[in-house]
């Protein structure tokens, strides 16, 4: 029988409120987020390296302004010149994947868990993640929500206030709600 974080990572349904596993890994990032949002925005070497104890992996040029919140840490990835503006959330069930030269605009936020749609399943406490993966040399503007699944290619501009619910294709500038493609380049 598979443990409740099996299921989780294979994208299948899953119970967090009765797997004590996965309450602690959660409870040990919150605390993590917590005391790096306390960090003087002065001291950039020490802000740097206290995200490298909550991501799972981190390129060597990166800056996450506080507030910064996630739920597991170790399943966000992110490349090289990664840079974060005020108050981005990352729900991170599932893995979630940055390239390099990524810019994310203040306010946004990154859901891979979702929820069924059948409500008795929903009322048992059940979720899913499903991951995102963000590529190299994209622009996210203020206030963007990238939903669970989403891919966004290469070279991306997403506008501000977008809401990312299908892929991105890259070479591509694309706003709205939901987002869509508006500009090739």
């Amino acid at each position: 029988m598979m443990t409740e974080k099996e299921k989780r990572d294979k994208g299948e349904l899953y119970n967090l409120a009765n797997d004590e596993e996965l309450t602690l890994e959660m409870r040990k990032c919150k605390l993590l987020c917590y005391e790096y949002n306390h960090i003087s925005p002065d001291k950039m070497e020490e802000r740097k390296e206290f995200l490298k104890k909550i991501l799972g992996s981190t390129g060597e040029n990166l800056q996450v302004e506080s507030n910064f919140y996630c739920d597991y840490g170790y399943n966000t990835h992110v490349g090289e010149n990664f840079y974060v503006n005020h108050n981005c959330v990352i729900l991170d069930v599932a893995k979630v994947e940055f390239g390099d030269n990524v810019f994310i605009g203040p306010n946004c936020g990154f859901y891979t868990a979702g929820h069924p749609l059948d409500i008795e399943t929903r009322n048992q406490g059940l979720e899913f993640g499903k991951p995102i993966k963000v590529g190299n040399n994209v622009w996210i503007g203020g206030n963007v929500v990238v939903l669970p699944g989403v891919t966004i290619g290469d070279n991306v501009t997403i506008g501000a206030g977008s809401v990312v619910t299908k892929d991105i294709p890259s070479n591509t500038v694309a706003h709205g709600n939901p987002c869509r493609v508006i500009k090739q380049i």
